[in-house]
């Protein structure tokens, strides 16, 4: 591994972080977002993550933030990824695997409560099930994509689009900061802060 290689990783970085972060629309759907989640939070619903791979992971920071603790001690708040593998592993085997984040929609959503929807493409089949069921029970779709945002981007009541066309990786390190974000909304906001 070069020095050079080295630093051509840290520099696209920054350079696809700063766009975004000089994107006025971009900052403007982050907080839109936010405060539908906070909304939802607030009137007693929950917020259910899901995503494949890497973004699988996010999904599941997002919820463990909120249920354990991200900056400060306060109660937790109600969040749920879908990645308990017992379920992925019954629903795809049983019903496929474009299924396995609908069917939990399906048992857990109910009106009023949010899905955050993570791909980077748009165009995961099974985040985009997920999405419809969320829209056919009153669910509202926050979505967090990438590229053009994919066929995900019609399904959102709020999409927070990272417009990168290179390699996801650029598009997921983009994905943490704004859920870090939304994390430190929601609790301060639930805190009264």
């Amino acid at each position: 591994m070069s020095t050079d290689r080295i630093q051509h990783h840290f520099q696209e970085a920054a350079s696809v972080l700063e766009r975004f972060r000089q994107d006025p629309a971009a900052i403007a759907a982050i907080e839109r977002a936010g405060e539908r989640m906070v909304s939802s939070l607030r009137s007693g619903g929950k917020v259910i993550s899901c995503g494949n791979g890497g973004s699988m992971c996010d999904a599941m920071h997002f919820a463990e933030e909120l249920t354990g603790k991200f900056r400060d001690d306060r109660m937790p708040i109600a969040a749920l990824s879908i990645s308990d593998p017992s379920h992925l592993s019954c629903v795809g085997n049983d019903h496929g695997f474009e299924q396995v984040f609908a069917r939990f929609v399906q048992a857990h959503g109910k009106a009023g409560d949010v899905l955050l929807a993570i791909s980077t493409s748009g165009n995961s089949p099974n985040v985009l099930r997920a999405a419809e069921r969320a829209k056919a029970q009153g669910v509202q779709v926050i979505g967090l994509t990438g590229k053009d945002g994919g066929r995900l981007a019609a399904l959102c009541d709020v999409e927070v689009r990272v417009p990168h066309a290179g390699y996801a990786d650029r598009i997921q390190e983009v994905h943490i900061k704004v859920i870090h974000a939304w994390i430190d909304h929601i609790e301060r906001a639930l805190a009264g802060t």
